[in-house]
């Protein structure tokens, strides 16, 4: 019995150790960088904007498929969830400058697109946060193909739900074409 609780124990301190570690985002230089240049975090965004203790983050864990390529990205550079504004749900995400200068992967889309077709479903709207360098170069088609995904479910939910962007550092590429 006792093996069992420290494994258990075990695995909820590595759960903990994770999910600090993806907290904080870029680590702790980059994320002072961007204060210093009197930007907020995404997550700082985030919290700033939304009704305080509603966020509910998805995706946390979500991985480039490429990670060995090059430095592992929190939570694949793009904070994704839900939360409330005066009491009123909505869905946001932020893109992570200090996470591979929020660039856009495959799985950053993904999760993206995940978090619209949500919106759609149950009719909220979604804000976007972007702040990123464009297209993950390193990723090739797979981030240019996210991008599409990206555009076709603005297109789809285009007076469906309200779509809010707010561009918030030197964004490049899909990133400020989709808001247009």
């Amino acid at each position: 019995m006792s093996d069992d609780k420290s494994l258990k124990d075990k695995k909820l301190a590595e759960l903990k150790e994770r999910r600090q570690k993806i907290a904080e985002m870029g680590g702790k230089e980059r994320v002072a960088a961007q204060e210093k240049k009197g930007k907020l975090s995404a997550r700082a965004r985030i919290n700033t904007l939304l009704d305080k203790g509603t966020f509910h983050e998805t995706g946390m864990f979500a991985r480039n498929r490429n990670v060995g390529a090059y430095e592992d990205v929190a939570a694949d550079g793009v904070i994704t969830g839900y939360g409330e504004i005066d009491g009123r749900k909505v869905y946001i995400y932020a893109q992570d400058f200090t996470s591979m200068g929020g660039t856009m992967a495959e799985m950053q889309s993904k999760k993206i697109c995940n978090l619209m077709d949500s919106a759609v479903k149950v009719g909220c709207p979604v804000i976007a946060m972007n702040d990123s360098g464009g297209a993950r170069i390193q990723d090739g088609v797979d981030s240019l193909a996210g991008y599409g995904q990206i555009f076709r479910r603005n297109v789809q939910a285009s007076g469906i739900i309200p779509q809010i962007c707010a561009i918030l550092g030197p964004t490049a590429g899909g990133g400020v074409y989709s808001p247009a």
